[in-house]
């Protein structure tokens, strides 16, 4: 331990030793937590017998299988036709051209009607694909037909094909469609050889009316596409059952999740390493250069008993609806940390291990998420209450009630949880969660009091419990102070009480300024009979020169230091008794060898110092003083008191002691005030009782 506080205090570098202790804390966080958030791999093949029943870890999309449906889908969409009216009248105009041009014909033909010279004229005026439709005997029909019969037959050949290609037509809908307008044909009236000449026509004359639209037809697809559902491997989701065969689609399905040997186990632990760094990036903010190595170290020490403890605790056997992790002591790192370092870093300290212990308890990962919110809450409830019922005031039974009423807040929280969960809970099981919640608050006081003397010993750090206990009358130095230095023993319980209102009044440390007061000047046990406040008729100074009698005076700081550091009491404590008087002058004996003698350094008759380093050691030096002044007045008052505060502090000022500590100027003016109403609450006047004339009491 002596090594750890040596290295330590010579590492001056607190930006080194912060980046490295941060590392540290980041690597001990990830190899804690990684091998919960690690992915199981199981070693299988193709048509192997599953051991287990196994179930994904993750949710994720099979890509593959989404897009066979996709194209399954796109599959059974038809191709769309559109349908073109215009097809409608164009043929219709074209049956009636062909009519027209058989009109035609036989109107410039006349009587004379020769088969050959009819033909021949109509071949001029049709078009020859039309003409290869009937044959010359059909054709010639038509040529002969008498003019009414003629234009009933155009009626007739023009209603069925406009009737017919009105519809939707297709190609495989097209014998259909003629057949019904040759059956159209049959009412009208013509010979049936000039009907089923006409009808053979208005086949001829129907075509397809609809056409392949392959825009409409990709759109269509593309919406049937976009319709189909990922598919998707859900959290948890059985991907296999214990002695089923694995196929070719559940080993893919394995495969994709990860499960199998030779996967991408590196994106856990990137996730698990960015989720660490965020996690503790708060702490950033208290490793800053100001902190102390001791007190980063400290921290660093406390996080790892914090995580040692889960680990340990998470090796237990565990089954059921009752998970181990109600047993973590969560609120024995914050306290610590409450205790040692300060209330807002064990708040944080409070939120990791809540994020951390619902991480490393929670059992299947894969099925309820990477972290249990319930145990989470749970913790974090814990944690915080931990850090709140700790009084200002510490001492060991406060930190045994903070440690049941922890175990009060986890028993309520507890419940509160799983009635939110509306589970059914046998009565044991409910009896283990209030039996594992009482538990952690208790062994959390018990490990905050155990740990404690150890990492102030450890790091040297001074905590408020340490400070109460050596404010106890029944330590051996004040012991030794009240009964071989009363007066001074009076003296210092005057200053404690006027340093501990200042500091407090400015935000400073009361408690260590009381404390630090009580031994401050224990060095005058050396010599207790050389100190005004001790000498009961007499002053040995009276007859010693005044060089031997500032020697005695001075020598009583190095004597308290050397007093204080064998007895091992903490170092701040030390600092302030050796920084109390920092390096005034004393006047008296100065004043007094001046008049022996001209050559009289000023140097000798002044205090070796330090000067005051700290706020506290500031206040007392200042109310060391004050208190000495006003103990020397006859009859004080407000006025005389407050005048006396302000001309020591003044005098402070002007003889630079309080240039190496960051007191500010409107701190000691609250200093001066608050100096002033408590020895005016001591020194308040009193009533004058007029003098009882003692008479004899005669008896019955």
């Amino acid at each position: 331990m002596g090594r750890l506080r040596f290295f330590l205090e010579r590492t001056k570098d607190v930006r080194f030793v912060r980046f490295w202790l941060f590392l540290f804390l980041v690597v001990l966080l990830f190899a804690v937590l990684y091998w919960q958030v690690k992915p199981r791999q199981y070693e299988l093949r193709l048509f192997d017998v599953a051991k287990e029943t196994i179930r994904s870890p993750v949710t994720v999309e099979d890509k593959e299988a989404t897009a066979r449906l996709k194209e399954e889908a796109a599959a059974k969409v038809a191709d769309v036709y559109t349908l073109k009216k215009e097809y409608a009248e164009n043929r219709v105009d074209l049956l009636s051209s062909l009519f027209a041009a058989i009109e035609s014909v036989q109107h410039e033909a006349g009587s004379d009607r020769s088969p050959g010279d009819l033909a021949a004229k109509l071949e001029e005026r049709l078009p020859p694909e039309w003409l290869a439709h009937l044959s010359a005997e059909e054709w010639q029909r038509l040529l002969n037909a008498a003019p009414d019969e003629l234009e009933t037959a155009k009626e007739a050949a023009l209603t069925a094909v406009h009737a017919a290609m009105s519809e939707r037509i297709s190609q495989a809908e097209l014998d259909e469609a003629r057949a019904k307008a040759a059956k159209e044909l049959e009412y009208a009236a013509l010979s049936p050889t000039l009907r089923e000449t006409v009808a053979k026509l208005c086949r001829r004359a129907i075509i397809p009316n609809v056409v392949y639209d392959r825009t409409a037809t990709e759109e269509k697809r593309r919406q049937a596409m976009d319709e189909v559902k990922p598919v998707k491997i859900l959290q948890g989701q059985v991907i296999v059952e214990e002695g089923q065969f694995i196929t070719s689609d559940i080993y893919h399905r394995l495969e994709l999740v990860g499960l199998l040997s030779g996967g991408r186990p590196l994106w856990p632990a990137a996730g698990l390493f960015l989720f660490v760094l965020l996690l503790l990036s708060p702490l950033v903010y208290y490793f800053r250069p100001e902190t102390t190595n001791e007190k980063l170290s400290l921290y660093t020490a406390i996080f790892t008993f914090m995580m040692a403890v889960m680990v340990l605790i998470r090796l237990l056997p565990s089954g059921g609806a009752v998970s181990v992790g109600y047993l973590v002591p969560a609120a024995f790192g914050p306290m610590l940390v409450r205790v040692l370092l300060g209330e807002r870093l064990a708040i944080m300290t409070a939120v990791i291990g809540a994020v951390c212990g619902s991480l490393l308890f929670n059992e299947e990962i894969g099925a309820t998420g990477v972290v249990s919110v319930s145990l989470a809450v749970y913790l974090l409830a814990g944690g915080l209450a931990g850090t709140f019922c700790l009084p200002k005031e510490l001492a060991k039974t406060k930190i045994w009630r903070a440690g049941v009423l922890v175990a009060t807040v986890n028993i309520v929280s507890l419940l509160s949880l799983l009635l939110l969960k509306n589970g059914r809970y046998s009565l044991m099981e409910l009896t283990l969660f209030v039996i594992m919640a009482a538990a952690s608050g208790i062994f959390s006081a018990i490990l905050t009091i155990g740990l404690l003397p150890v990492l102030e010993t450890t790091f040297g750090i001074l905590s408020p419990l340490r400070l109460i206990e050596l404010s106890n009358p029944n330590h051996p130095l004040l012991r030794k102070l009240l009964t071989e230095a009363p007066g001074t023993y009076h003296h210092s319980v005057m200053v404690a009480n006027l340093a501990e209102a200042a500091c407090e009044a400015i935000g400073a440390d009361g408690l260590l300024a009381r404390v630090a007061c009580y031994y401050h000047d224990i060095g005058k046990t050396k010599r207790p009979r050389y100190f005004i406040e001790n000498q009961m008729g007499g002053n040995p100074h009276d007859h010693l020169s005044p060089q031997l009698s500032k020697n005695i005076i001075i020598a009583h700081v190095a004597d308290g230091v050397a007093l204080l550091r064998k007895h091992r009491l903490p170092k701040e404590i030390v600092d302030i008794a050796e920084q109390h008087h920092g390096t005034t002058l004393l006047k008296y004996f100065y004043h007094k060898a001046r008049e022996q003698t001209e050559f009289v350094s000023e140097a000798e008759f002044r205090y070796p110092g330090p000067k005051p380093q700290t706020k506290e050691a500031a206040v007392i030096n200042i109310a060391d003083s004050v208190e000495a002044a006003v103990r020397s007045l006859a009859n004080p008052s407000q006025e005389k008191i407050e005048k006396i505060v302000r001309a020591i502090i003044a005098d402070r000022l002007q003889d630079n002691q309080l240039n190496e500590c960051d007191i500010t100027l409107k701190e000691l003016e609250v200093v001066a005030r608050s100096l002033c109403e408590t020895l005016n609450g001591v020194f308040h006047s009193r009533i004058e009782y007029p003098e009882v004339r003692k008479e004899k009491v005669k008896h019955a």
